[in-house]
Order: C-alpha cells, then sequence, then structure tokens
C-alpha cells in the first residue's frame, strides 16, 4: 500500500504559496516532530532552486512523493528534486526529478551558503535560525562595544560567523576539530565576500584544548552549539558540564551565551540545571522560541536553545 502524502502535500504547497517570491531557505514539511503520525520520517527543505527531500526510513510511494512535490515546484521555478535516504549506508542522493543542482546554496536573505548534498550534513541546519537571529541582535546591540569579540564553539561551517559579520564589526574566533568545515566556513565568509580580517579558523578540540584559545578573549559573546555526541571527543551527557565550567575564563565581565542541546534525551530543566550548576555567575535568561517550522510534540525533545547571561 502507498503512503498517503495528503497532509505532505498540503504542508508544502501552504507554505510556498504563502512565501511568494521569498525563496530564502526553510524547512516545509517536518516529520521528526512527530506532528503528523506516519510521516515521523520524512523532511522538506527548500534549497531554491533544489527541493531536498530526506528519508530516514524506506516507505512506500518514495517515487511518487518526488513526482508529486515536483508538480509543486516546477512551476514556480525550482530546477530539480533530490532525495537522500539516510536509511541506506552512505545517504546516498538521487535526482528523480528535474535536473540535479550542481552547485546547490542556502539562501538567508542577502547571505548565501555554499552545500554539498553529497554528504549526510549538507552544510546549513535550518532549525537553528532563532539562534542566527539572536546573534545578529547581539552584535548590533554591542555595536558601541570596543574591540567586541565572538568565540564560536563546534563551529562547524561558520555560519554563526557570517551572520555575526554580516551584521556588524567584530573578531571571531571559530573553534572545530574538522579542518574540512572550517575550510568551508572559510569558503562562506569569502562567498558573501565578507573580509576575514579578525575571523579565525582554529582546528582545536574545544573541550581539551581550550587552554589554547581562551587568551583570544575576552569574549563578550560566545555560542555553544555541540553535536549530541562525536563518537570519542564529545558526549553532551558526559561532557557539557565540564566544557560549560571552562567556559568563564575566557568571557568578558559582562557576556551573552548562547547555548545549544540538539539531544531529546535531556529535557530543558535538565539543560538549565546543567548551565546553573557549571557556574553560580551564569543566568539563564531564555529559550529562544522554537522555528515555526519545526513543530514538535514534546519540546523537551526538540532543539533547545538558551539564552544565558554571565556577570564576573
Amino acid at each position: 500500500m502507498s503512503t498517503d502524502w495528503s497532509g505532505l502535500l498540503q504542508q508544502v504547497q501552504s507554505k510556498l504559496e504563502r512565501d511568494g517570491d521569498n525563496h530564502d531557505s526553510r524547512r516545509l514539511f517536518h516529520g521528526r516532530g512527530r506532528t503528523f503520525p506516519g510521516l515521523e520520517q520524512v523532511c522538506v527543505d527548500r534549497f531554491y532552486p533544489a527541493l531536498l527531500v530526506t528519508l530516514f526510513e524506506e516507505y512506500a510511494g518514495e517515487e511518487q512523493l518526488a513526482a508529486q512535490l515536483w508538480a509543486l515546484v516546477e512551476p514556480r521555478g525550482y530546477t530539480g528534486v533530490a532525495v537522500q535516504r539516510r536509511y541506506q549506508p552512505g545517504a546516498p542522493i538521487t535526482w528523480p526529478c528535474g535536473a540535479p543542482v550542481a552547485e546547490p546554496h542556502a539562501r538567508r536573505g542577502a547571505l548565501r551558503f555554499p552545500l554539498t548534498f553529497e554528504r549526510q550534513n549538507v552544510g546549513f541546519f535550518l532549525d537553528i535560525e532563532p539562534g542566527r537571529q539572536w546573534l545578529e541582535q547581539q552584535v548590533r546591540a554591542h555595536a558601541e562595544c570596543e574591540n567586541l569579540k565572538l568565540l564560536n564553539l563546534f563551529a562547524f561551517t561558520c555560519a554563526f560567523s557570517v551572520v555575526a559579520r554580516a551584521a556588524g564589526e567584530l573578531e571571531v574566533t571559530n573553534i572545530d576539530v574538522n579542518r574540512g568545515v572550517l575550510n568551508r566556513g572559510r569558503e562562506n565568509h569569502q562567498a558573501n565576500d565578507l573580509p576575514l580580517k579578525g575571523i579565525k579558523f582554529l582546528q582545536l578540540d574545544a573541550l581539551r584544548e581550550f587552554k589554547r584559545f581562551d587568551r583570544r578573549g575576552p569574549f563578550q559573546l560566545a555560542v555553544v552549539d555541540p553535536p549530541t555526541r562525536q563518537k570519542g571527543r564529545f558526549d553532551v551527557s558526559e561532557n557539557y558540564g565540564k566544557l560549560l565550567k571552562l567556559l568563564p575564563a575566557c568571557l568578558a565581565d559582562e557576556a551573552e551565551v548562547l547555548v545549544v542541546m540538539n539531544s531529546p534525551r535531556h529535557s530543558e530543566a535538565h539543560f538549565r540545571a546543567l548551565i546553573e550548576e557549571a557556574d553560580i555567575r551564569f543566568e539563564v535568561v531564555a529559550r529562544l522560541p522554537q522555528s515555526p517550522d519545526f513543530p514538535d510534540q514534546d519540546p523537551d525533545a526538540a532543539l533547545k536553545m538558551l539564552h544565558v547571561r554571565f556577570r564576573r
């Protein structure tokens, strides 16, 4: 029996119609939040002119879904529908409709972020957009701050760094253990014609090599966005508290920090307690609102982005 895709197609069509000519990248359908029974393992993302369908398990009628989505987006100028099957080894990508987009990218207003569809993580996370908006606001609020510095831990492809530099003048220290993603982060700055002066890309272990970058501060702003589990290097259950205890050593006397947890197994209450236990000078100001494109049946299972204030 073929899968009933009607709820997914209605959701995608509704967003496309509301957006009109706005082609900013966004999630058009989020099954992972368990708000659409039977479609929990399907997501659809817009990376115009490409549409990316991600399948985390096998469904009957996958080709039918691609064809129906193509019928929706081809008249709107899209050139291809890509399908990534995460349930297969290597998470292969196919282009069942239209033509492969040679140089896919994420759009965010005037900013562009080159993507790599051939990898499991394409290079730009849509769910953390509220965090990027928060950082923009913080950079602008600190416009009068002399020698403003941002620490970006677990920087991945440095989207936070790009957004911050586009929002104002500051120095950024991007830390990631993977040289490949840092190189892509540098390319992301260059793709947006952003000056690289004062932007550092350091291949370091954020926890084990803390003292190799802490003296680049003091940092008035920081983003801490670790993977849930990075084999042999970082596990939020074991290491997050240790890192948060180290962090004040490199912060300015007054600092604003975005701390993120993407583990559905840890509640917001647990996360808040972890932060407050790490240092009594941390104050959890607020949890950032969830992106409306990522509804979740259980708020504790969703991405948790907390604004934390530090006062020495």
